[in-house]
């Protein structure tokens, strides 16, 4: 790694006659290990090296990759990206602008305080037995509903360096340990619940209280088994901090993706200064946040990250953008090119949540009296370009007087954007972020997305 910070991009950028170019390097090791009610399914680890070279030469793009990371091969990588971008150029239809950008020179090291290299595979299955054994364990006769457990951990450390031809070299340390616990519940009907503990490093593990996690999503999917259907027509509703952040990334997040507004995609085109959203609703994207699933500090464009206030008070202020996207828009870069593996870079989200309010949550069950709160999600389906949505919730518990009471099941909620988010009249003090994976081209990055809990009405369907 160490030789590959010094190779001279200036005298390329001059062979290319002023052309932009980029490289980026990484090396990965990941680890995976699934347990199955009890018994390890699968152990397994990989090794990933490779370099991505991007060339712009005038209003064409080239782009070339290879598993090889010697210098030799990163110079033909170039040739031939730029023989690419002049290709790409002559067929061009549109207007290629990169924004003008802060160059950067640094060395990132990862906020893990426990490297997962360190801690053996015997020492991470007893983590998967402890959760399996909190899941499945019979304390009652209603226990023996519980018939499948599965705990799914990963690792990943890796080591990656982007440099341009405009003087940005940044070298990354980069480290991320997620584990995925489910319980199965079975009765007349067949329930699943699942928690999740996600971060940098492994101490997410040895201090997420995993006992306390696996008990949670025990209790949820039995509790599943009795719970009613969840009524349908038009509700008051109260969205938890997860289900809530999952629709803000979605339905928010995605339709302010600049790509996705200069395809004709978003809901949000051409809505810069236009009121989108009640005044309690403020939209936050914020990669700098230490110790979230969704932290980084530069993007894959060697962009500095930065906090986005996409809506702030109801009022549409900002896209998130890469350099072209922002280039083409004339606005400001934001620091959300992201790129998985050797993946050329797109336009993605970080962490993404709603700003929290001033209502303490038992405040706003009380003022709310009746309705339905809607808790943790389940997935669902956003149509970023005509603003329509439909999502899923885990469970649900009726609202009387003030309190919640019938738990229920099978709740889906589904409308237009826009509507939801002027009918939203409250947001609690909490805030929460949760741990994920967005896909997006064929592309899957971490992020994390949360806020406060969320009044609001809408359909439950």
């Amino acid at each position: 790694m160490e030789n590959l910070r010094y190779i001279d991009l200036e005298k390329l950028e001059k062979m290319f006659m002023g052309t932009y170019c980029d490289i980026r390097v990484g090396f990965g090791e990941s680890n995976h290990i699934i347990l199955k009610d009890g018994n390890i399914d699968e152990i397994s680890s990989g090794m990933s090296a490779g370099v991505s070279v991007r060339v712009l030469y005038k209003n064409g793009w080239g782009y070339a990759t290879s598993n090889k990371v010697n210098l030799n091969e990163i110079e033909e990588l170039i040739q031939k990206a730029y023989k690419i971008a002049k290709i790409s150029n002559e067929n061009s239809k549109k207007t290629v602008v990169l924004k003008d950008v802060k160059t950067y020179e640094d060395y990132v090291k990862s906020n893990a305080k426990i490297n997962p290299e360190n801690i053996g595979t015997d020492e991470k299955k007893e983590y998967l037995m402890l959760a399996h054994e909190h899941m499945s364990k019979n304390d009652t006769d209603e226990n023996n509903k519980i018939v499948s457990t599965s705990v799914a951990y990963s690792d990943a450390v890796g080591h990656s360096l982007f440099m341009n031809s405009e003087g940005t070299k940044i070298e990354y340390e980069n480290m991320r340990v997620l584990m995925y616990m489910t319980a199965v519940a079975k009765d007349t009907t067949l329930q699943y619940a699942s928690e999740r503990l996600g971060g940098d490093g492994f101490e997410v593990i040895k201090e997420g209280n995993i006992s306390q996690k696996a008990e949670y999503a025990k209790n949820r999917a039995l509790r599943l088994l009795s719970a009613k259907p969840c009524p349908k027509g038009e509700f008051n509703v109260i969205l938890d901090p997860e289900l809530a952040g999952v629709f803000i990334h979605e339905a928010v997040g995605h339709a302010s993706e600049a790509d996705l507004v200069l395809q004709n995609d978003s809901v949000f085109k051409d809505k810069i200064g236009e009121v989108v959203g009640s005044e309690y609703v403020t939209v936050i994207d914020n990669p700098l946040i230490e110790g979230s699933f969704g932290y980084y500090k530069y993007d894959s464009e060697g962009v500095k990250g930065s906090e986005t206030k996409i809506i702030e008070n109801g009022v549409l202020k900002n896209y998130l953008h890469t350099r072209e996207t922002a280039g083409r828009l004339n606005m400001e870069t934001t620091g959300n090119a992201r790129a998985q593996g050797l993946n050329k870079p797109i336009v993605r989200m970080s962490n993404t949540y709603i700003q929290p309010g001033d209502w303490k949550f038992d405040e706003l069950l009380q003022d709310t009296k009746n309705g339905i709160f809607l808790k943790s999600s389940r997935g669902g389906q956003v149509d970023t370009g005509k603003g329509l949505f439909q999502f899923n919730a885990v469970e649900a518990f009726l609202i009387e007087n003030g309190e919640l009471t019938t738990p229920l099941r099978d709740a889906g909620l589904s409308g237009e954007i826009l509507n939801i988010l002027h009918n939203i009249d409250a947001v609690s003090d909490e805030f929460k972020l949760g741990v994920g994976y967005c896909g997006k081209n064929g592309q899957s990055v971490p992020v994390g997305d949360g806020g406060g809990s969320v009044r609001t009405k809408t359909i439950l369907s």
